[in-house]
């Protein structure tokens, strides 16, 4: 196969019985990210739920770094997970020596294979540097680990010394070699050729980033090489550009070549999971994981998505453990708002749900998102209903002054009042936590996303906050705007709690 047969596609496709595995490397590129710093018990919570997901190899973390990031691969290690745990070393006897005192299964060992980093960043020779690395290579096997080395710039190194180093690494011991465009420098075209060399002389890995947005299309080259194993991140986070994104990865080997690799209905809540814990937020029309991915707003999509799931959809959103969202705004029909009152046990006449769609596209119309709420008000008032509410915001304080921020709520319950009041990591989470010791348990809803938007400028700004709240197998959303957050959230929350229990006949005061 020459190199252009990865844009020709002449032959050389991905088939089903192909065995690609998955190296994640969040809690290590990942991490470097500017802004992210994983505490252990952040980085345990986001290896727990990589080994929910089956990943096969999880790079804990570069030992070298220092104490605090020893103490982190540590708290890994000590999970006894399924995957092979691993830290990054640098082509130093003494980081292998680190690596071992956190008692890691492997280690990745990245040598300099690039001119500019084997003389300007390194200052060796390039005898001197095959030979360290054949050095430090046996080192490792001999103290029994398994051993992975890197050439780091690879994409920019000369090839046939990028053969030599890596070859002379297998001949040394290691177990496998990886291709790295480190800066994200690389083609499909070049990618193909080195991997298709490297890939001759024993297993190969795959490292690439997205500087030029080629990660994924450099990912299929290298497979279609001979590589056998990819380096991603969790939602593609890492330095600069970021890398490849695992759930990306994952799902389209399996979509398109019939390939598997992890367990991809566990992908979504890794993807929330690691969101959470770096702070990073998913750009909501982030492929597989992103809020868009399975929501549907236009008329023509959501009429066709009802009458037949697969209509505008690759695959189903069950498969990554997703649920599809039918949303409402200018671009509803008559269908989708059909659709979204029966999930609320709305029923309207055709009449009622032609002015209700009208109204719904007023809105829109305006640039606002039509919420649960906004819809259910909507239909109220075309019926000529009068909404009966069950829970109601009498007063609401809030200090966050001291050192453990408090909030005091005032509700009206079923007709009676209740004051209760909570602590929290800020104001708002106190005031979260007053509302919730309110009400009992019978009342508990859990929180699925919370957004918040600022719609003014100036020190005086308004704020609208958005929930999504669920309670059993009914959801809804809620929007509510002011210039004090607090008030809004929990205006939005006691809001979509009021929806909820609309259609439950419970009482809900809280004993005292």
């Amino acid at each position: 196969m020459t190199d252009t047969d990865f844009i020709e596609g002449s032959d050389g496709s991905l088939v089903p019985d192909t065995t690609v595995q998955l190296l994640d490397t969040t809690l290590r590129d990942g991490e470097q990210a500017p802004g992210i710093s994983l505490t252990p018990d952040e980085k345990a919570d986001i290896a727990r739920a990589l080994d929910r997901t089956q990943v096969q190899y999880v790079e804990a973390g570069s030992a070298c770094t220092g104490a605090g990031e020893r103490e982190t691969i540590r708290k890994v290690t000590s999970l006894d997970l399924g995957a092979t745990v691993t830290s990054f070393c640098r082509g130093l006897t003494k980081d292998v020596d680190l690596a071992l005192d956190c008692d890691v299964d492997g280690i990745n060992l990245v040598v300099p294979a690039s001119d500019r980093h084997i003389e300007d960043k390194v200052g060796t020779t390039y005898e001197d540097n095959v030979s360290a690395t054949e050095e430090l290579v046996e080192y490792a096997k001999d103290h029994g680990l398994w051993v992975e080395v890197i050439g780091e710039d690879g994409s920019r190194a000369d090839l046939d010394y990028l053969e030599e180093l890596l070859g002379s690494a297998l001949d040394a011991g290691a177990d496998r070699i990886c291709y790295a465009d480190t800066v994200g420098h690389a083609g499909p075209e070049h990618t193909y050729r080195a991997v298709s060399r490297l890939s001759r002389l024993g297993p190969t890995s795959t490292h690439t980033h997205d500087d030029l947005g080629l990660g994924m299309t450099n990912v299929y080259a290298s497979l279609k090489a001979g590589a056998d194993l990819v380096h991603c991140t969790v939602n593609g986070i890492g330095e600069r550009a970021g890398n490849v994104a695992l759930e990306e990865v994952a799902i389209a080997l399996h979509h398109v070549y019939g390939v598997h690799t992890v367990k991809l209905d566990e992908l979504y809540d890794l993807a929330q999971v690691v969101s959470r814990r770096t702070g990073v937020e998913l750009p909501p029309n982030k492929a597989v994981v992103g809020q868009n991915a399975f929501t549907h707003e236009s008329g023509i999509h959501t009429d066709g998505t009802l009458k037949d799931d697969a209509m505008y959809e690759p695959y189903s959103p069950e498969t990554v453990g997703r649920e599809r969202r039918l949303v409402l705004g200018k671009h509803a029909g008559r269908a989708g708002v059909k659709a979204a009152l029966d999930e609320h046990g709305v029923d309207v006449t055709e009449e009622e749900l032609k002015r209700v769609v009208q109204r719904v596209k007023e809105l829109g119309d305006r640039g606002k998102r039509v919420t649960d709420a906004d819809l259910l008000t909507i239909a109220e008032d075309v019926q000529g209903r009068e909404r009966d509410r069950r829970v109601e915001l009498v007063d609401l304080t809030a200090a966050s002054g001291g050192r453990t921020p408090t909030a005091s709520v005032r509700l009206l319950v079923d007709g009676e009042e209740r004051v209760a009041s909570g602590t929290g990591s800020g104001p708002v989470d106190a005031a979260v936590e007053a509302v919730r010791a309110a009400l009992t348990a019978s009342a508990d809803a859990e929180l699925e996303s919370y957004h918040v938007d600022a719609i003014t400028g100036g020190t005086d700004a308004m704020v609208t906050v958005e929930v999504e709240m669920s309670r059993g197998d009914r959801t809804v959303t809620v929007a509510a705007s002011d210039a004090d957050i607090t008030r809004a959230s929990v205006e939005a929350m006691i809001d979509a709690l009021d929806r909820l229990l609309v259609a439950d006949s419970e009482h809900v005061v809280a004993d005292d």
